[in-house]
C-alpha cells in the first residue's frame, strides 16, 4: 500500500507538451500523480471511464471516486484486458453500453490504460454519436510515449493489425508517471523500444542519454524520457496529422514488428515486436550502405541492455506474408524508413518510407 500512496503524492513539477494543430490543439500533461490532482471539470461534467480489467482495480475504481468528488458524473467499463479484446465486437458493447446508459454528445470518454485500452476507447469516442470527446490517461510507459499521442485509434481485424480506424485528436492527455513505479519490469521495457526508436530517428542526445541511464527507474527518468518523447511525437504529427509522408517516421521498426506480433497472435508485446524490427530494419539499411556498422551496433547493443530480444526464431516466411498484407505496403512492395544515423533517417524528395526489394528483406531475416 505504501508503494501505491506513493504514486499520488510524489512532489513534482508538472510538464506540459502541447500539439499545435489546425482544429485541434491539445496539452500533454505530464507529471506524478495527475490522474488525482487534475481538475476533471474543464473537460466537462459527465465522464464514461473505459478501462480494462486489470487497470479498473489498480486505479479504474480510485479515479471514478475522484471524480464523483470533485462534483462530476462518472461511471467505469471496463472489457477483458489483452489485445485479443481490440476488435470491433468490443467497440460496439462499449459504445451500446454509452447509449444504454444515456451518454450524450457532452459527455467525455476518459481512456484509462495502456495502448490497446486507448485505441478501443478513442475509436469508440470517434463514432458514438459522430465523435464526443475523449482524454487519454495511459498508463504504462508505451502508451505515454507512443500510443496516447497522435490522434490514432483503431481495432485489430484477423485480416491484419490496426486495419479499422481513423484520425480522432483527444481533448487532452494525462500522463502520470506514478504509475510507473508499479509497471512490471516487460511493460518497462516494452516502452523503453518505443523511446530507443525516437532517439534512432530524430535525438542522438537522447540515445546517448539512454546509452547511459536506460536501467534507472526513478521519476526524474521517466519524467525526461516521456516528455522527450511527446516533444518529437508532438512536432511530427503538427507537421503531418494524417501520415501523408513525415509521419511514416515514426513506422521505423513497426513493418517487421508488427508482422512479428500478428504471427505470435500477440503474445508477442508490442516493444518486443519493434525492438526486433529495429534490428532488423536497420541491417536492412546497413546493407543498402546507409547505416554504417558502428551506429547499427550502438542501436543493437542498447535494444539488447535494455532487455529486449535481438533475435527471431520464428518463420520469416510467414513474416514477409503478413508484410505484403499491411497497411504499410503498397501494390505488394515493402515499405521501410531507413536510419542513416543514430538520429537521422533517409529523406529524398519528401520521401521518409522507401520500397525495398523483398530477397533482401528475406536475407536479412534470414541472416
Amino acid at each position: 500500500m505504501e508503494n501505491f500512496i506513493y504514486l499520488w503524492t510524489s512532489a513534482t513539477f508538472m510538464q506540459k507538451v502541447t500539439v499545435n494543430l489546425e482544429n485541434r490543439s491539445y496539452d500533454i500533461e505530464i507529471d506524478a500523480g495527475n490522474l488525482l490532482k487534475t481538475d476533471f471539470s474543464r473537460f466537462g461534467t459527465r465522464y464514461a471511464i473505459v478501462t480494462d480489467s486489470n487497470v479498473r482495480k489498480l486505479y479504474g475504481e480510485v479515479l471514478n471516486e475522484s471524480l464523483i468528488g470533485q462534483g462530476l458524473e462518472a461511471e467505469l467499463l471496463d472489457f477483458p484486458a489483452g489485445e485479443q479484446s481490440k476488435v470491433p465486437e468490443t467497440a460496439i458493447k462499449i459504445g451500446r453500453e454509452l447509449a444504454r446508459r444515456e451518454f450524450d454528445r457532452d459527455s467525455v470518454v476518459l481512456a484509462l490504460g495502456g495502448g490497446v485500452v486507448g485505441d478501443l476507447a478513442g475509436y469508440v469516442a470517434s463514432f458514438f454519436m459522430r465523435g464526443i470527446n475523449y482524454i487519454q490517461a495511459p498508463t504504462t510507459l508505451l502508451a505515454q510515449v507512443d500510443s496516447s499521442i497522435g490522434g490514432k485509434t483503431a481495432v485489430d481485424i484477423p485480416e491484419g493489425k490496426n486495419l479499422f480506424g481513423s484520425f480522432y485528436q483527444p481533448k487532452a492527455v494525462i500522463a502520470d508517471v506514478g504509475t510507473l513505479r508499479i509497471l512490471p519490469e516487460r511493460e518497462v521495457r516494452n516502452g523503453l523500444a518505443e523511446i530507443i526508436k525516437y532517439a534512432v530517428i530524430r535525438d542522438a542526445e537522447l540515445f546517448r542519454f539512454l546509452e547511459e541511464n536506460h536501467s534507472a527507474r526513478d521519476t526524474e527518468f521517466f519524467t525526461r524520457v516521456v516528455k522527450r518523447a511527446c516533444e518529437i511525437k508532438g512536432e511530427i504529427v503538427e507537421k503531418d496529422e494524417k501520415e501523408g509522408e513525415l509521419r511514416k517516421i515514426l513506422n521505423y521498426g513497426h513493418t517487421i514488428g508488427h508482422a512479428i506480433e500478428t504471427a505470435g497472435s500477440y503474445t508477442i508485446p508490442h516493444g518486443e515486436g519493434v525492438g526486433l524490427g529495429m534490428v532488423y530494419e536497420g541491417r536492412i539499411s546497413a546493407r543498402l550502405g546507409l547505416l554504417d556498422k558502428i551506429a547499427l551496433d550502438r542501436q543493437n547493443k542498447l535494444i539488447k541492455e535494455a532487455g529486449l530480444p535481438v533475435r527471431y526464431e520464428g518463420n520469416t516466411d510467414k513474416l514477409i506474408e503478413i508484410m505484403k498484407k499491411d497497411k504499410k505496403s503498397k501494390d505488394g512492395k515493402l515499405y521501410f524508413v531507413l536510419p542513416t544515423s543514430i538520429g537521422t533517417v533517409k529523406e529524398e524528395n519528401g520521401k521518409i518510407a522507401f520500397s525495398v526489394e523483398e530477397t533482401l528483406v528475406r536475407e536479412c531475416l534470414n541472416h
